[in-house]
Order: C-alpha cells, then sequence, then structure tokens
C-alpha cells in the first residue's frame, strides 16, 4: 500500500539547534531538508519541489531577506510560502519580511505548537490556492473554447450571408471571397503605414476586412430580372439597381441600432452606403466628395471595381490584369482615393497572383464535377 504525501519543508538556518529542533518537531507529518546556507538551499529549491519554507531572519552568507528577495524573482520559487523565522523582538523586521513577501513570521524561541499550527494554516492556504488556480485555469479553458466556438460561428454566418447575398448576382459567389482578399491587402498597408488622413486601428482594421464582405447586401432587395439581365440595363433599371447601396445602409442600420456601439456594424453600414461614391462627387447615392467618403468605403472601391473589370458579365468580357490596372491608375482623382491607387498599385502584382488562385481553384473544381 502507498504511503501518504507528505509536505516537503525546507528549513534554513545557520544554527544546527535550531534546524535540529525544526526537524524534531516536523518530521512525523513532513518531509524536512535542513541547510545552513541560503545560497545551498536556492540551489537546491530551483531543481525541486518544495511546498513550504522556514526561513531565519539572520545568517552570514546570505541574509533572510536576501534569500527571500530571490525566491520572490524566480518563477520557480515565487509562489512557495516562506515563514519567516526570527529572534528579534521588532515589529520593524517583521513587517519588513512580510512587505517583501514572506506568508507569515514566527519569533524565537519557537513553540512546538505555534510552530506546526503556522505550517499547516499556510500548507493548508497554499492547497487552497492551487486548487482556485487550477478552477481558474478551467474555467478560463472553457470560456476561451466557448468564445472561440462562438467567433467561428459568428464568422461562418457572416460567410454565409455574404455567400448567398453574392450568388444572387454571380454565378460562383466568388467575388466576395476576392473582394475581401484585396481589401485585406490594402487596409493592412494602411495600417501599417500610417500617415495624415490614413491612420487605421487594429480593431478597424479588422471590422473592414470583415465587413467588406457586407458591401452588397442590399441586392438581396432588388429583383432577380434586373441583377441578371443578360444586357445592359435601361436607366430606369439602373437606378433600382443603385438603390442597393440604400437598401443595406438601411438593413445594418436597423441592427447597429440594436447594438451598442457595435464599430463592426457601424462600420459594415458606413461601406455598404458609400462604397459607389467616387472621389470626384460624382457618385451615388449622396454625391460624396473626396474625405468626406468614409476611409473603409474609399478601400472597398478599390477592390471591389477591380475584381468587376476582371470578371465575366453579361455585357463585358473579362479584362486582363494589365487592362485593369491601367484603368484604376487613371481613375485616381476621379474615381478612386488618389492615395489608395499608389496603395494598390504596390500590391498589384499581389491582386494578379489572387484572382489567378481563384479562377485556377474554380476550373479545378469544375473539371472534378465534369469527370
Amino acid at each position: 500500500m502507498l504511503s501518504a504525501y507528505k509536505p516537503i519543508i525546507i528549513t534554513i538556518d545557520d544554527d544546527p539547534i535550531i534546524l535540529s529542533l525544526l526537524i524534531s518537531v516536523l518530521k512525523t507529518d513532513y518531509g524536512v531538508r535542513p541547510f545552513t546556507s541560503g545560497k545551498t538551499a536556492l540551489e537546491f529549491l530551483v531543481k525541486n519541489h518544495v511546498d513550504l519554507v522556514i526561513l531565519d531572519c539572520q545568517m552570514p552568507d546570505m541574509s533572510g531577506l536576501e534569500v527571500l528577495a530571490a525566491l520572490r524573482e524566480d518563477a520557480r520559487t515565487q509562489s512557495i510560502p516562506v515563514i519567516f523565522l526570527t529572534g528579534e523582538v521588532d515589529a520593524g523586521s517583521e513587517v519588513e519580511a512580510l512587505e517583501h513577501g514572506a506568508a507569515d513570521y514566527i519569533t524565537k524561541p519557537i513553540r512546538h505548537r505555534s510552530l506546526l499550527t503556522r505550517v499547516r494554516l499556510q500548507l493548508e492556504l497554499q492547497s487552497h490556492r492551487r486548487k482556485l488556480e487550477a478552477l481558474v485555469e478551467e474555467r478560463t479553458r472553457d470560456m476561451q473554447k466557448a468564445f472561440t466556438s462562438l467567433k467561428k460561428r459568428e464568422e461562418i454566418t457572416l460567410r454565409m450571408l455574404a455567400r448567398a447575398t453574392d450568388m444572387r448576382d454571380h454565378e460562383t459567389g466568388d467575388h466576395i471571397e476576392r473582394t475581401t482578399d484585396f481589401v485585406r491587402i490594402i487596409t493592412e498597408d494602411v495600417l501599417h503605414n500610417p500617415r495624415e488622413g490614413y491612420i487605421l486601428t487594429n480593431a478597424l482594421a479588422n471590422d473592414i476586412i470583415r465587413s467588406s464582405k457586407l458591401h452588397d447586401l442590399g441586392k438581396i432587395a432588388l429583383p432577380d430580372e434586373i441583377l441578371r439581365k443578360p444586357g445592359r440595363l435601361t436607366v430606369a433599371e439602373f437606378s433600382l439597381i443603385k438603390a442597393h447601396s440604400v437598401h443595406g445602409a438601411r438593413f445594418l442600420s436597423e441592427f447597429a441600432h440594436e447594438m451598442e456601439e457595435d464599430s463592426f456594424l457601424d462600420t459594415a453600414r458606413d461601406i455598404a452606403y458609400a462604397h459607389h461614391e467616387r472621389w470626384d462627387g460624382s457618385g451615388y447615392p449622396l454625391g460624396l466628395r473626396g474625405e468626406s467618403i468614409p476611409l473603409p468605403a474609399r478601400i472597398v472601391t478599390i477592390a471591389d471595381v477591380y475584381d468587376a473589370l476582371m470578371s465575366i458579365r453579361p455585357y463585358k468580357r473579362a479584362l486582363s490584369h494589365e487592362e485593369a490596372l491601367r484603368i484604376v491608375l487613371d481613375s485616381a482623382g476621379s474615381h478612386f482615393d488618389p492615395y489608395l491607387v499608389t496603395v494598390f498599385e504596390r500590391h498589384s502584382e499581389e491582386f494578379k497572383r489572387i484572382t489567378a488562385d481563384y479562377a485556377a481553384k474554380r476550373a479545378s473544381s469544375e473539371g472534378v464535377r465534369n469527370a
């Protein structure tokens, strides 16, 4: 039969008589390791498990306070409770020991029952503390797991909504995914290269990237015969199409109103409402000009238009990257924010690669279906 575990106690005192007394009082219930030197005890402590330290205040090589300081500075030993042992009837020394992290103190001459009681109380406190820490860690893991699951569910729901919206207007539904990738590139460049008028926090950058998926959400309100019309739209039909920015903003505003200070929904609303505004004021729905257009919307505008240029539509062919690049560059200061166009140009090869990757993935998927 296995014997019950005995807590390990280190006793540090340069007086061998005191050490012998401590051993005789404690050895029945505890495993006692005596040391006459603070340095030697510290070498043992950093390599071995110890439950409690009884430490003399006055020692020749290292004082008790110096040993205590060393224990508290080392992550391996800083949580071990220390009972200070002093022969001084001096409240100042006792207070100093407690201020330096001692759990308790005992004055000499040592009273056996007092020593045993204080040792037992400190070990019980340490046991409760460890159980509480373990419980907190367990609860923290559970909360983190629940939070991660909730965030994943939220992200999947967002993607489902964005994909459903996109597939009403495009056959594959890849427009949203590509545009989000393009938005991420521009947004991260602005985030990491701040300048006046173009300063983003990490939180806002994340909101821009995620909420850009909802920029065409208002198309849910449009009839299929207009969204999927095989040819150019009439003036009246295009007016209906333009209303999707208002529909999207109104839809998101309803939910943003229910949430207090929800930056994600606020950003999504700004993007949905203003991603068809133009730098020169010729866009819709309000004809906003320049920096009066929210920065998130100006970022999405470039990504959205570039992808549209690179995509097949019933009324147009897909342009090459070089053709789309030239149109975007030529539209700096008219359609697009000039500075953001320079950011786009810096990363234009990444835009080209992403478009090619999606095309290859789609071709591979279609090949599997047709096999």
